[in-house]
């Protein structure tokens, strides 16, 4: 099994040299974790909410924000088994080259680095979009049979 090295250290060993990059680490656990589990519970209060609140015939459109909201949660824990490996060591050649192409932010040039450069989850972002759209098109059909 791959094994995630931060520093020399397992992830799960692994601390924060200071305050700065322990806070680089949590805003980035919130903007790319966080997002994905934040929808998927919002979801899920929303599917609670048609199933206690409306009439029976609102049934068929609560269970399918249920189910949008396990599916979210199932690409959430994928997304953040990928976002683990942002701050690992840099070994392979792939890293290398992504590190050569990264650009430098504006005004940042000369600034510390933390981790990998940051790669859009361009996977997840498409996964979503089609899970989403689909959940759209079963509810637009739902609600054109009340």
């Amino acid at each position: 099994h791959n094994r995630v090295i931060c520093r020399g250290h397992r992830a799960s060993s692994f601390s924060a040299v200071d305050h700065i990059e322990l806070n680089e680490l949590r805003a980035r656990q919130r903007t790319f974790d966080g997002a994905y589990r934040r929808t998927a519970l919002a979801n899920l209060g929303y599917a609670l909410t048609v199933l206690r609140l409306f009439d029976v015939r609102f049934y068929k459109i609560g269970i399918l924000y249920l189910v949008l909201a396990i599916l979210l949660f199932f690409i959430s824990y994928f997304r953040a088994r990928h976002s683990r490996h942002d701050f690992a060591d840099r070994a392979s050649e792939k890293i290398r080259v992504l590190y050569q192409q990264a650009i430098p932010t504006v005004g940042q040039e000369d600034a510390r680095e933390f981790g990998r450069p940051f790669v859009t989850a361009g996977f997840d972002v498409v996964l979503i979009g089609v899970v989403v759209f689909a959940v759209e098109v079963a509810m637009l059909v739902l609600i054109l049979q009340l």
